[in-house]
């Protein structure tokens, strides 16, 4: 019996992580699941199609010590001229009855949040993308300085199939 388990885990870990549209993913690990407010998360990228359409997705992987139901991003996407596009991004990560939305077993749960549907990368060059929180108690000026609950922030770049 263990060993029909451990086959089927494996199976469907291979089936999940498979991804014939993938072209970039990329994970950075929050030291002790804890997101300071002053650390921005940096990933680059090149060398993609230069007409065809991307997808993008910020992923974010939180435990149960998270302590909101949503969750406010700042994320910049840079483009080798040196044009920025900067987003203000919120994001769902529960149900109102307390339920984590995303997927995985145990307390990780991990969210593929979109950030640019059908976008082109029309320049060669390095592609830059910085994600920092941007999260604040109801009423508070200043920012949560340390985020409790984000184990890693990742970046993931598909090609896009519409």
């Amino acid at each position: 019996m263990h060993n029909n388990f451990f086959t089927v885990l494996v199976l469907a870990i291979c089936l999940v992580s498979c991804n014939s549209n993938l072209v970039f993913s990329d994970y950075e690990p929050m030291a002790n699941g804890k997101w300071n407010l002053d650390e921005t998360v940096h990933f680059q990228f090149s060398e993609l199609d230069s007409i065809e359409p991307y997808n993008m997705f910020i992923n974010i992987r939180n435990d149960n010590t998270f302590p909101f139901s949503n969750l406010f991003l700042i994320a910049e996407l840079e483009y080798p001229n040196g044009e920025t596009i900067k987003d203000t991004l919120e994001y769902k990560m529960s149900e109102p009855s307390g339920e984590w939305l995303g997927q995985g077993l145990g307390s990780i749960k991990e969210n593929k949040l979109w950030f640019h549907e059908k976008i082109v990368f029309p320049d060669s060059g390095v592609y830059k993308v910085s994600i920092a929180h941007a999260m604040r108690k109801n009423g508070d000026v200043d920012g949560i300085h340390t985020l409790e609950g984000i184990t890693d922030v990742g970046l993931e770049i598909e090609k896009s199939t519409q």
